[in-house]
């Protein structure tokens, strides 16, 4: 504030006192604290500046402290206080500054555009917006590679890069940079321009380059008759930095994988390796690599674009196949078929196809319509499907590009029966009706595995009533043990759930007994019913008794057998009869009572019998 005596505020006192009456209620204002900043009229209580040039950059606060007496501020007056605090507000009083006239920055070569470099500021000694700062390039030799942006939150200048840039084109740049006050107040413009300028230096670094091509992409045109080895264009690299190394050229395989292509790897020459032909493919889009020999590291990529040029190496062909036929009732020159062809050659004059006969016909002609079509004629009347049924016609179509290249085309010609419009109704050439289903041979084929099915079956069926009639034992020679083994352990003796004891307890509901039909016995006989036992008949009395009847039987043949009663008895007074057990033993044995034990055991009693009697007689 430059002006003195400028009104702040106005404070008003009261008093309760009657007015009317003297001076008790007139009121004095006095300063007590604020000078000598700030004033205070007497009388009206108004608050002004005292000092011109007030700078809030110096202070910004104050605190005045106002005294109201009555009486006329005479004494015996009463007094009163209030405390009024009082803020400067700021003005654009005050322009931008560098805190310094030049500064250094530095980037490497390899930058990208957009890159920041450094930053610059200006100080303000105001607020808000009238601190707020603007930053331009002025001057300088860098004009149009860099930028400088304003950053709003800090009020700072960015350098950015804008063109990219070349250590070994310029080396170092120097900018003039201007910083100036966005909101200038024209009541201080006296106080001079309120803006700045800074020197910026820039320095590029050297940093080591990957190689650059002379174009940002190639276009070659190719004839695709060239020769192997032919070149079709050259790719150019350099080194950009100041060491300038050599340049290694490859091809990146991914972009050429049928390998029709290949480079030198020095100076760069495309060339074909294998033959090249437009109608599988027009266009050959390849990858070139340049890398530095010294840094293989660094590499760039170019693309390589290939136009494969017509070349008329291929004869134009039917456009379709062809189902011509021509009516027994046919008159000459009947029209009887319309053709076309196509041609995979491109000529830039478009395609021109001629027709003609490989030699004259007596029954057919070709008759070209210019416009790439022919129509088939008939030469003469009538033609008949008994005598010939098909008709051979080759024709030649030609192009007319160079060289000119023909091909033979041969349209077969069917003689049907027609009505008087000239529909066809049957031809002999196929059958026009022919019975639905499958043909002869997958039926014959079908009746042979049918066959074969059940000559297999029957086999196997004859094989199986063979083995059924083999009978256990062939002959009374061959007798031997059988062993049938049924992997079946039973419970026990507390297992009643394997065998019903009530059938030994029952022998009435046993059946009769009946011959045995693994072997083949010596004699028949008839068997003899024994008496059937009371109900009551105890297990054992039961077992005893059928014991004794096989003993006694003589027709019984000492085959071999066992039968499980399910039933354990009392020990055998026998004992054992183990040799291992009898050798063990000291003193003699007797065997008399094995002749107790019936004809059965008579053997075996005579055995051990007569072993005792010639231990006697020796």
């Amino acid at each position: 504030l430059d002006v003195s005596g400028t009104s702040v505020v106005q404070v008003t006192a009261t008093d309760a006192d009657d007015p009317s009456y003297g001076n008790s209620a007139r009121i004095i204002y006095s300063i007590l604290q604020g000078q000598p900043y700030f004033s205070v009229e007497p009388e009206t209580g108004i608050i002004r500046t005292a000092l011109p040039n007030m700078n809030r950059e110096n202070r910004e606060q104050y605190q005045v402290v106002i005294l109201a007496k009555d009486m006329g501020g005479q004494m015996g007056g009463l007094s009163g206080t209030t405390t009024v605090n009082i803020t400067l507000t700021d003005v654009n009083d005050n322009p931008p500054r560098f805190p310094q006239s030049t500064i250094h920055l530095r980037i490497p070569e390899s930058s990208p555009v957009g890159t920041a470099i450094g930053s610059v500021k200006a100080t303000d000694a105001d607020t808000g917006k009238n601190a707020e700062v603007e930053y331009r390039i002025i001057d300088g030799d860098g004009t149009d590679m860099f930028d400088i942006v304003t950053q709003k939150d800090t009020q700072e200048g960015i350098i950015t890069v804008r063109k990219p840039l070349d250590y070994e084109t310029r080396r170092l740049y120097t900018l003039k940079v201007e910083a100036e006050n966005t909101h200038v107040d024209p009541r201080f413009y006296y106080l001079g321009p309120f803006k700045d300028t800074i020197i910026v230096k820039i320095s590029v670094e050297d940093v080591d380059e990957p190689p650059v091509f002379s174009r940002s992409s190639y276009l070659f045109e190719v004839h695709e008759d060239i020769e192997l080895g032919t070149i079709i264009g050259t790719v150019m690299a350099r080194d950009p930095d100041s060491a300038s190394s050599p340049i290694r050229f490859s091809l990146d395989r991914h972009t050429d994988l049928d390998r029709i292509f290949n480079i030198h790897s020095g100076n760069g020459s495309i060339y074909t390796s294998k033959p090249l032909d437009r109608e599988i493919s027009q266009w050959h889009n390849l990858s070139v690599i340049a890398a530095e020999i010294n840094n293989p590291k660094d590499t760039t990529r170019v693309p390589v674009y290939v136009r494969i040029l017509d070349v008329n190496d291929n004869a134009p062909q039917f456009a379709v196949f062809y189902d011509t036929f021509v009516c027994e009732n046919a008159r000459a020159g009947q029209l009887i078929q319309t053709i076309s062809a196509v041609d995979k050659d491109d000529p830039l004059g478009g395609q021109k196809f001629f027709f003609s006969l490989a030699a004259v016909n007596p029954n057919f002609t070709v008759q070209d319509n210019e416009d790439n079509t022919a129509r088939i004629l008939t030469r003469r009347n009538g033609f008949s499907r008994h005598e010939i049924s098909t008709y051979l016609l080759p024709v030649v179509i030609s192009d007319n590009d160079y060289p000119i290249q023909s091909s033979t085309g041969t349209l077969t010609i069917r003689v049907c029966a027609c009505d008087s419009r000239g529909n066809m109704q049957s031809c002999s050439a196929e059958a026009l009706l022919l019975p639905a289903g499958l043909s002869t041979g997958a039926l014959v084929a079908i009746l042979l595995c049918i066959i074969i099915l059940l000559v297999i079956v029957v086999l196997f069926a004859a094989l199986k009533r063979q083995r059924k009639k083999e009978p256990l034992i062939l002959s009374k020679e061959d007798i031997r043990d059988n062993i049938v083994s049924y992997n079946d352990e039973g419970g026990g003796e507390e297992d009643t759930q394997a065998f019903d004891i009530g059938t030994l307890r029952n022998p009435a509901a046993i059946e009769d007994k009946k011959l045995r039909r693994d072997i083949l016995p010596e004699t028949l006989f008839v068997p003899r019913r024994t008496p059937s036992a009371p109900d009551n008949t105890d297990v054992r009395d039961f077992i005893n008794q059928r014991l004794k009847e096989h003993d006694t039987d003589p027709s019984a043949p000492p085959y071999d057998s066992l039968a499980t009663y399910a039933y354990e008895g009392n020990d055998s007074i026998a004992e054992s009869l183990s040799s291992l057990e009898s050798g063990t033993t000291e003193g003699d044995q007797n065997y008399d009572y094995l002749r107790e034990w019936g004809p059965r055991f008579n053997k075996l009693a005579e055995m051990y019998g007569g072993g005792e009697s010639d231990k006697d007689t020796s």
